[in-house]
Parts: C-alpha cells; sequence; structure tokens
C-alpha cells in the first residue's frame, strides 16, 4: 500500500497536525510504502517571507524526524525540491473545470480569514493533486478540512484517465474520525490561522501558558458538565490513560470536574508524551546539515519514481514528439 501526505512548515507544527496526519503516517512506515514531504510551495500562499518559510521548512522536517519519521523506511523530502510536481501541476490545470475549484470551501474560508487572494490560493488543489498523483498514491491521510481537495484530486485523475487513457492510480483519503478534527484552545478546529495552537514543541513556559488559556464554560465545580461538549475535555483525553479518562469522565457527568486541576494535568501528560521527542529534537537542531542531507537524498530517490509517471503523462498528452 502507497501512502502519502505533507505537512506545510508556515506555522509550529501543533498536536492537531501530529494527531490528525503525522502520528497514523509514522505508524505505517513498517506495513506501507511511505511517501511524506514538507509543502514549502503550497506554503507560498500564506508566507512570504524569506527567512520564515526557510526556517520553517528545515524546523518542520527536524519535527517529523523527532516524533519518528525514519528516512530509512520511508521516502521523505520537500515539495520544491522535485520540480516535476508543478509541471504536472500545469499539464492537470488545464484539463481541471474552474467550477471545481470554484466549489473549494477552502478558498472562500481563508479569504474570509484574511489571506490574500492569490492565483496560487485558488488553485491550490490542483498542485495538491499533482503531489499526490505524480506518486500514484493509493492512501492518503487527510483532515476533514481537507477531504474536499482530496476528492477535487480524484476527480482530476478520472477525467485524465478518461480523456487520455489509464494513467493516474485514483487515490483514496483515509480518515480517522475520532482523531479527524482535534479541537484548539477556543472549541474551534485547531489550526495555525486561527491562533489556537498547542504547539508540540513549545517551551515549558509557553506550554503552560497555552494550556492554561483553553476555553471553559463558567459551571459550578459541583455540577454535572457534558464531557462531549468540552474541548478541554476532548484534549484531554488523547492523553490520559485508560483508568484516569474515566474517573475525570465521572467527575464531569457526576459533578466535582475542576477545570485548574484537568488543565495541570494535562499539561504533565503532554510534557511526559513528548519528552523523548524533545530530546531528538534538540540534537538534530544542532546539527541541521544532517537534516539538510537526509532531505536531499530523499529528494533523489522521489525524483526517480516522479519522472516515470511524468514521463508517462508526457507521452499520453502529446509532449513527446
Amino acid at each position: 500500500m502507497r501512502i502519502l501526505s505533507g505537512i506545510q512548515p508556515s506555522g509550529q507544527l501543533h498536536i492537531g497536525n501530529y494527531f490528525g496526519m503525522m502520528r497514523s503516517m509514522i505508524a505505517s512506515q513498517d506495513s506501507s510504502e511511505l511517501y511524506a514531504f514538507i509543502v514549502d510551495l503550497h506554503a507560498l500562499t500564506s508566507v512570504q517571507d524569506r527567512e520564515r518559510l526557510a526556517r520553517g521548512t528545515l524546523e518542520a522536517a527536524t519535527d517529523f524526524l523527532a516524533l519518528g519519521l525514519d528516512p530509512e523506511r520511508c521516502l521523505f523530502w520537500v515539495q520544491s525540491d522535485v520540480p516535476e510536481v508543478t509541471e504536472l501541476a500545469w499539464i492537470l490545470s488545464v484539463l481541471t473545470p474552474m467550477g471545481l475549484l470554484e466549489r473549494c470551501h477552502s478558498y472562500k474560508d481563508k479569504v474570509a480569514r484574511g489571506v490574500a487572494s492569490s492565483h496560487g490560493l485558488f488553485s491550490y488543489p490542483v498542485l495538491m493533486a499533482a503531489d499526490i498523483l505524480l506518486y500514484q498514491a493509493e492512501r492518503v491521510p487527510v483532515g476533514k478540512d481537507q477531504k474536499q481537495h482530496l476528492e477535487v484530486a480524484r476527480d482530476i485523475a478520472i477525467k485524465f484517465n478518461n480523456t487520455f487513457g489509464e494513467t493516474f492510480v485514483v487515490p483514496e483519503p483515509v480518515i480517522d474520525d475520532n482523531l479527524a478534527t482535534i479541537p484548539g484552545l477556543d472549541g474551534q478546529k485547531m489550526s495555525k490561522s486561527y491562533g489556537n495552537t498547542i504547539p508540540i514543541f513549545a517551551s515549558e513556559k509557553e506550554l503552560k501558558k497555552k494550556v492554561m488559556a483553553i476555553v471553559t464554560d463558567a459551571t459550578p465545580v459541583e455540577a454535572a458538565k457534558d464531557p462531549e461538549k468540552c474541548n478541554l475535555f476532548s484534549l484531554y483525553k488523547l492523553f490520559a490513560p485508560a483508568d484516569r479518562l474515566a474517573e475525570v469522565h465521572g467527575l464531569y457527568v457526576n459533578g466535582g470536574a475542576m477545570y485548574g486541576k484537568i488543565k495541570l494535568e494535562l499539561l504533565d501528560l503532554l510534557q511526559d508524551y513528548f519528552r523523548a521527542a524533545r530530546e531528538k529534537r534538540a540534537r538534530l537542531l544542532a546539527a541541521p546539515d544532517q537534516v539538510r542531507e537526509i532531505l536531499g537524498q530523499g529528494a533523489i530517490k522521489v525524483r526517480e519514481k516522479a519522472s516515470v509517471t511524468l514521463d508517462l503523462v508526457r507521452d499520453r498528452v502529446g509532449l513527446k514528439y
């Protein structure tokens, strides 16, 4: 099974990234052919600061490695190091109906939140389709907010195959319904765009500040509460052991849940959960050339695979004569 997914280096990686996509990808290394990459071309739609993008790309790669991605058991690279993807994106774009892109919610949502409108932002799903189809990915782990973009990639693949002959694998989304949407500090989907994240590798001081800022209601401690409507509980259950989770659930239902105490417990759980990754990340940050070497070797390997698909596409559409 060939699995592919990428992550944008547009800000600090957070626990929504981890539980929404990264953890499942890392877990698939032994059972699948894994393709993982840093999506720096996509990040240009929101980051037009050279230093920030360059630093973010290297840090995102470092974070992924620290969390357990093994370059010996997968293909790991930076999107822009494979120019074949931009050529394929153009070829796919001439087949993509405007109406298909106009129906995409993400473009409208981002513009409404203040992201500058651009052709790149509008055609984002076409580049994403190229990322997926270039490597003939069979499964793509995505959050619910990216499901529509995956459907666009499927539609483009089907249209290309119908027009030029069987060329692309039609990918399937992989969505964990329990973890696809991780709530942020304010209860909305955790997102860098909303500024409501809990960064995985925040400093101890920043992490405590974030956790203590999780929004809760004003229900008295002794009153019964619905844990399923509390974003604090939704975050807590990602980390708590089953026996303690059952106890806290009982406090919600029967009364006695103290939000402040639960937040401090969550803080301890977060620190314990990512402790080993923090230590590995510190070592990798001290050796950035090692990370660059890993990414460079990954790009060489993946370009060999990309060229096979692109040669076939060029032949199919008449660009080989």
